[in-house]
């Protein structure tokens, strides 16, 4: 993990110089966004509170909209965008619809799983009488895009047939917490000298996450407008790089090599960073030829939004991160792909663990909820690495993710190679295993009052996948012993500590 990052520059004046635009409402509508709980969707949410508004969001799984600070504000609907269900209703009386998800993360063929969730919702939103919707898609290059990026535009396409449809492209997002900040954020940090290949030196058109919502909030009041490209100025990912190393007082040296294929310096990136090679792909995919915006049409429509240029978004990102206050981050949406949630049965291990500790509920909630990103692991924090480790060459996420937010945490957020399942202060957190497994496993905390104290308890369990998952669960065992006692000991000690 990197420590958290000082920069020479102070544009914290910066701050609140934007206008807030999406404030510009007038008359009584019913907002929808999907992906709420995604890197876009989760920001845009607050903005589109205000008088005469309602903002509805759907979600497949209600418990990860617990603990958001705008959780108050909204109407939840549950729907599953993959199978229809649900779709009808939550559709029903509302004006806009914003539509935010993708399937990149989903098994399978993503640009078929896209295609059919936007069919569904298109069909839904029209038979509901929805106005108008809004959809977040990609930049295309002027010669073939990848299948990542023609999806993104097929997605649109599909949604515009059936309900009027305004698409906004953008370039690569760039915020704290963005995927694409993340990425040059990693790579420039950790490598002094970068092997890079020729087409680091295309042109690409990167925009801020401000003016992303702000152009978001907007087309939500306007008519339908159908295709417009967004962006601030044009750089190459090379100028990309050393604008972040000069705003860090680092010295970067970039080479160039010939042969670098995209699939090869994908994982290159998902070896260096916490972005895994599924979002890495269509990231260096929007590298490989130069994606720019034609933003005439954007301007026209929306002159009060002046497009912060990369170095000041760069900067601005810098300080959310440095004052730990990440909104939302790119490992937070779960993709269209399988869930699973725990369930108490037979032939589910489980060891579990107690202590009394001389501390409050909220004394030890804040200890179990610390766990894990730059703070590590309580106990054994170099086995942890060294799962983590194996769990990435493995093809899963080791423990790079990190978190969002040193001590905050909220349903369906990553955590290291868990997914957060449960967070409800001061009483439980459960962690849903991530990692590369035979089988399915969680971790979870509980602190119980009791005479005297708080009593802290710590349970692994394992639904372990045939005779193989077996084998692993009980192999380790020896190793829990030690490890997992360790950890109950450390975090007692740490609530005690804090009082």
């Amino acid at each position: 993990m990197t420590a958290s990052p000082r920069i020479n520059s102070k544009p914290n004046c910066l701050e609140d110089s934007r206008p807030k635009l999406y404030t510009l409402v007038t008359g009584m509508k019913t907002f929808l966004v999907t992906g709420a709980t995604g890197y876009v969707g989760g920001r845009l949410v607050p903005r589109l509170f205000g008088p005469e508004r309602s903002v509805r969001v759907l979600v497949r799984d209600p418990a990860r909209v617990l603990g958001r600070p705008w959780a108050a504000g909204v109407t939840v609907a549950r729907a599953d965008l993959a199978t229809g269900e649900g779709l009808a209703e939550a559709l029903r009386g509302v004006d806009v619809a914003y539509y935010l998800v993708h399937s990149m993360y989903g098994a399978g063929d993503f640009a078929e799983l896209d295609r059919e969730a936007a069919r569904r919702f298109g069909e839904a939103a029209r038979a509901a009488g929805v106005a108008r919707v809004v959809y977040l898609g990609g930049l295309l290059p002027v010669a073939a895009a990848s299948k990542h990026l023609a999806s993104r535009a097929e997605v649109g396409a599909i949604l515009a047939a059936h309900v009027p449809t305004t698409e906004l492209r953008a370039g690569p997002i760039v915020g704290s917490g963005s995927a694409s900040f993340e990425m040059v954020r990693y790579l420039t940090e950790r490598l002094p000298l970068m092997l890079a290949p020729g087409w680091i030196d295309h042109e690409v058109q990167p925009i801020s996450i401000r003016d992303v919502l702000s152009y978001l909030a907007l087309a939500g009041e306007a008519p339908a407008l159908g295709v417009l490209d967004i962006g601030a100025d044009r750089l190459t990912f090379r100028r990309m790089v050393e604008t972040y190393a000069e705003l860090r007082g680092l010295r970067r040296v970039i080479w160039t090599v010939p042969a670098f294929m995209p699939t090869l310096a994908a994982r290159w990136i998902g070896a260096i960073t916490p972005i895994p090679n599924a979002l890495a792909v269509p990231l260096v995919q929007g590298m490989v030829q130069s994606l720019v915006a034609d933003t005439r049409r954007a301007r026209e429509v929306f002159p009060g939004i002046a497009p912060l240029d990369y170095r000041t978004a760069v900067s601005l990102a810098l300080v959310r991160v440095e004052r730990g206050e990440v909104e939302t981050r790119w490992s937070g949406a779960l993709g269209s792909g399988p869930t699973a949630t725990l369930e108490d049965s037979e032939g589910l291990a489980r060891e579990t663990r107690s202590r009394l500790v001389k501390a409050s509920p909220e004394a030890v909630f804040r200890a179990f909820s610390g766990v894990g990103g730059d703070r590590g692991w309580p106990a054994w924090e170099w086995a942890w690495i060294a799962r983590g480790a194996l769990d990435r060459l493995a093809g899963g996420p080791g423990l790079r993710r990190g978190r969002r937010h040193p001590d905050e945490i909220f349903p369906g957020e990553a955590l290291d190679f868990w997914r957060v399942e449960a967070a409800e202060p001061p009483r439980l957190l459960r962690l849903r295993a991530e990692m590369r497994l035979p089988g399915r496993a969680w971790l979870q905390w509980e602190a119980i009052p009791e005479a005297g104290g708080t009593r802290l308890v710590q349970t692994a369990l394992f639904a372990p996948a045939g005779l193989l998952g077996t084998a692993y669960w009980y192999g380790l065992y020896p190793f829990h012993q030690f490890i997992f006692s360790a950890m109950v000991d450390a975090l007692a000690r740490r609530a005690e500590a804090s009082l």
